[in-house]
């Protein structure tokens, strides 16, 4: 981080999963933010991730959530809406950045912004790792909320990834409205025999 730079870390949650949204965020955290639960959101339990979330929503400078639907993802595949997430969130910043940090190694120019996407970006940069962390417990508590309306895919536990017990819920009850249509497991493709 370069001194008064105003750096905004941004991440994803949600693009492997057969259903709901995608879900991104970008975090803009004061300069000498520290906690010591903060990881990489994959690298940490749930609970440590729920602890931190109004943690990181209070002491941020600006921070944005916003999902990216199932049939936009259909419609323009999941790289594309991870990223126009990303950007929608940047967007949706109460304070405009200087610069952003992108987890991965994939992001398209927008606004102007200059960027640096970073591979494991979210064990390297604390605001990364802030922005895995809203992305993810937004995500999730969405699925819950999915999982009441459409019960029986397990998605309260699964949060819509593809586990044996979400594939054997497709074979059995089939797609609901929140399924991914572009992509499926090989399990669910069709046999001639």
């Amino acid at each position: 981080m370069e001194a008064g730079r105003i750096e905004a870390g941004c991440d994803e949650a949600g693009r492997g999963p057969l259903a709901g949204p995608v879900y991104a965020a970008a975090v803009i955290l004061p300069p000498d933010f520290r906690h010591p639960l903060l990881n990489d959101s994959k690298q940490m339990s749930r609970k440590a991730r729920e602890t931190l979330r109004p943690i990181i929503e209070k002491e941020a400078v600006a921070w944005a959530v916003v999902p990216v639907e199932a049939e936009e993802i259909d419609r323009i595949n999941i790289l594309k809406a991870s990223i126009t997430g990303m950007q929608r969130a940047v967007r949706a910043l109460k304070v405009k950045p200087d610069f952003l940090l992108i987890d991965g190694n994939r992001f398209y120019p927008f606004d102007g912004y200059p960027y640096k996407t970073v591979v494991h970006g979210d064990a390297t940069y604390a605001s990364i790792a802030a922005a895995s962390v809203l992305a993810k417990t937004w995500r999730d508590e969405r699925m819950e909320e999915l999982s009441k309306l459409y019960p029986g895919y397990g998605w309260e536990r699964n949060a819509g990834y593809p586990t044996r017990e979400h594939i054997e819920a497709i074979k059995l009850n089939g797609y609901t409205p929140e399924h991914r249509k572009s992509f499926h497991p090989k399990e669910l493709e069709p046999t001639l025999f």
